[in-house]
């Protein structure tokens, strides 16, 4: 946590943005090594890759400690993800929803669906079955007392894998695991979770391959596609300034109505849970005073009435290209979350966070495997879990910028079962670690 060699938000956001530019650049080259090497690693990928290396090499930082020269502890935060999260990823949502055709994504069937549930309980199963294995290699990885108690942490991880931060602040309330060692759960849950969907948008670029393996049916995503690539032709035009000035006001003006909205709600929501009697359903229901929470909600909830109205012909103007710059200047800000280092930091916590997504990964493989279910599917359902509203809908644009409303849908909901979840997931991994 020392100080990275720049601090200013500024200079860091400039760093960012010429390291995308590199990643299209060079991914625009139609000779030499680079078309070679995008055919194996996607663009997205390396935009999320990069600011991860100058974070590991103490470059840029999301945060950090440092001393002044009075001697004091002086710590210090980027904004970048803040703000990238909080106006970038919602305006992108609605860009990117303007022209999503509501009827073909019910009509992507049930597999969806199954591919999320199937994420959940790999989850649910899948921090036992990690505190059961390292066990046996090392014990004390996996003790601790009354509220030290490693499982108590790892509930928190279940809380953040199954819904988001809003549950995983609920987990903590719930079990009370020790305020002073929940960084190191975070760490895991950075390190793991990041790794993780590093390796999904490597899948991305083979997901040919792995659809022919899964013998997938990729009919209806194909569909889907096909029908916004022959809405964008239909009412493609050379955007002019207002069309652009526009586009702007429809997905700003969405964010900041959904702030305005969403600073309400949460509050409101946060009255009636306080109110509740019972600790556990207190907690059930915490994510309803999560602004976080309302902002994505809200903000979908605009852009698909929008769909329905002429706004979804700025679509020809270039208005999933905007919102998919806003989701690459995500990713890059959440790369910078990442700092490889870290992962030889706490090895054995590290351990029970990679076999318990190892776990998640498998089941999600194997029924995929079995109901041949796209690799889209199986990419989306894990990240509406494990990533949520953050991340799922980057992943999901991946594929096409007009699939970015399933990752979110599905994200939403896990808002919604993530508590449940994460206390099922509690209950068997306390009594794993009490065999």
């Amino acid at each position: 946590m020392t100080a990275p060699f720049f601090t200013n938000d500024a200079i860091v956001f400039g760093i960012l943005m010429l390291s995308l530019g590199f990643v299209f650049y060079t991914e625009s080259l139609k000779s030499g090594f680079w078309p070679k090497f995008y055919k194996i690693v996607p663009g997205l990928f390396m935009a999320y890759f990069i600011p991860a290396i100058f974070t590991t090499i103490g470059l840029i930082s999301p945060e950090w400690e440092t001393t002044n020269s009075g001697g004091e502890i002086v710590s210090g935060k980027s904004q970048l993800y803040y703000v990238s999260s909080r106006f970038l990823l919602p305006a992108a949502l609605v860009l990117m929803t303007l022209s999503i055709d509501l009827k073909a994504i019910f009509n992507l069937g049930s597999k969806a669906l199954i591919m999320f549930f199937t994420g959940t309980v790999g989850i649910i199963i899948g921090g036992p079955i990690a505190i059961l294995l390292i066990s046996i290699f090392s014990p004390e990885t996996v003790g601790g007392a009354d509220f030290d108690a490693v499982w108590r942490g790892l509930s928190t991880l279940a809380g953040s894998w199954i819904g988001g931060g809003a549950n995983q602040t609920a987990m903590l309330e719930i079990y009370q695991y020790n305020p002073q060692k929940f960084g190191g759960m975070v760490f895991v849950d950075i390190v793991v979770a990041n790794v993780w969907m590093a390796l999904l948008l490597i899948g991305i670029g083979k997901k040919d391959r792995i659809n022919k393996w899964l013998k997938a049916d990729t009919s209806a995503i194909e569909e889907l596609k096909e029908k916004v690539i022959n809405f964008t032709q239909s009412v493609k035009r050379n955007p002019s300034l207002t069309d652009l000035m526009i586009i702007l006001a429809i997905s700003f003006g969405t964010v900041g109505f959904g702030h305005f909205a969403a600073s309400y709600l949460s509050t409101f929501f946060n009255d009636i849970v306080s109110e509740i009697t019972s600790g556990t359903w207190k907690n059930i229901f915490t994510f309803l005073g999560s602004e976080f929470f309302w902002l994505i909600s809200i903000s979908t909830i605009i852009a698909v009435i929008l769909s329905f109205t002429r706004a979804k012909n700025y679509e020809g103007a270039g208005a999933s290209k905007i919102g998919t710059v806003c989701i690459y200047i995500l990713v890059a800000t959440i790369g910078m979350k990442m700092d490889l280092g870290m992962i030889f930091d706490n090895l054995g916590l590290i351990a029970i966070g990679v076999v318990w997504m190892l776990i998640h990964a498998g089941l999600l493989i194997l029924v995929a495997k079995l109901i041949k279910a796209p690799y889209f599917f199986l990419a989306v359902g894990s990240q509406a879990n494990v990533g949520a509203a953050a991340s799922a809908p980057i992943v999901a644009s991946a594929f096409h910028p007009s699939l970015a409303t399933v990752g979110v849908l599905l994200a939403v909901f896990g808002y919604a079962i993530g508590t449940v979840g994460a206390i099922l997931c509690t209950i068997l991994m306390e009594l794993s670690a009490t065999l």
